[in-house]
């Protein structure tokens, strides 16, 4: 499946009539080609995207066989409506996830030449940082009867949830250890909610919720968030017991080690037997 990486967002420039000027960045997954195309804010609609993503295709070493690709990936909520109706109209699938690494590089790279550039407005700007909302309570409704930290090591990741019967799996390719180099001895941190007879309907929630990773939060109390969309935000759970602070700790020391890896898991029960739900994160997409 042949994959674009997508941002449309106006920039610290204008143009000579003084309107802000926006920039389309379009690069492949790996980040070895890009294209690059500006326009005034009066023209920045999906009619001009969509002339420029077919022209991108048909000229652009993105698409070697001049063809539109089968999805484009967002990660900017304000990029969001534009480029979903130009997918519509060329039949794309559009998917928005955080994970769009070599687009933030692009992105921040290119920063660093606005300066450099006419029409430069000398504005505040950073290239991918997004306004987070507080973060939600999550539903009481979804909790189940106990959680806890846990690890497995990077070497039986796989094994362990690679061909169980599992109903809701999320383990992409790109964030496997070997994929990320990790040691196969290495932890892999994760947080484990044995969710009881809520255990599907917590793990369809967060299917829908699409996790993006978790942070442990100092605080009082101590927090655990989750980081899911673009841009929500939800209190997975809180604590003050001091067992259970060292143990986050661990956690997000082991993430740290793990080059921001961890997972998520929900079962009913704690027997091993049967799972709900696996996510396979990280914090340094």
């Amino acid at each position: 499946m042949s994959i674009w990486q997508v941002d449309f967002y106006r920039r610290p420039l204008q143009d000579e009539a003084g309107n802000p000027l926006w920039e389309l960045v379009v690069c492949d997954p790996g980040g070895d080609v890009s294209a690059v195309a500006f326009c005034p804010q009066p023209e920045a609609n999906a009619t001009w995207l969509t002339e420029q993503l077919q022209a991108i295709a048909g000229t652009s070493k993105i698409s070697p066989n001049s063809q539109l690709p089968d999805c484009i990936q967002v990660f900017r909520p304000q990029s969001v409506s534009l480029l979903a109706a130009a997918c519509k109209n060329l039949g794309i699938r559009m998917e928005q996830t955080r994970s769009t690494r070599a687009l933030k590089q692009l992105l921040q790279q290119r920063a660093t030449i606005y300066p450099h550039m006419s029409g430069y407005t000398r504005q505040p700007y950073d290239p991918v940082k997004l306004e987070q909302p507080p973060p939600m309570p999550l539903p009481e409704n979804l909790w189940g009867d106990q959680w806890r930290f846990g690890a497995i090591a990077a070497g039986d990741l796989l094994l362990a949830f690679g061909d169980r019967p599992i109903p809701i799996r999320h383990l992409p390719h790109e964030l496997l250890p070997l994929q990320q180099k990790i040691a196969s001895t290495t932890p892999i941190p994760g947080v484990i909610i044995d969710g009881g007879r809520n255990s599907m309907r917590l793990a369809r929630w967060l299917e829908q919720a699409c996790p993006a990773y978790l942070s442990y939060i100092p605080g009082e109390p101590d927090g655990l968030i989750l980081e899911a969309g673009l841009v929500d935000r939800w209190v997975l759970t809180t604590f003050e017991d001091a067992e259970v602070r060292a143990a986050a700790r661990n956690f997000g020391d082991r993430q740290h080690a793990a080059k921001g890896l961890h997972f998520l898991l929900v079962q009913p029960d704690n027997s091993g037997m049967t799972y709900s739900g696996i996510w396979l994160l990280s914090n340094s997409q």
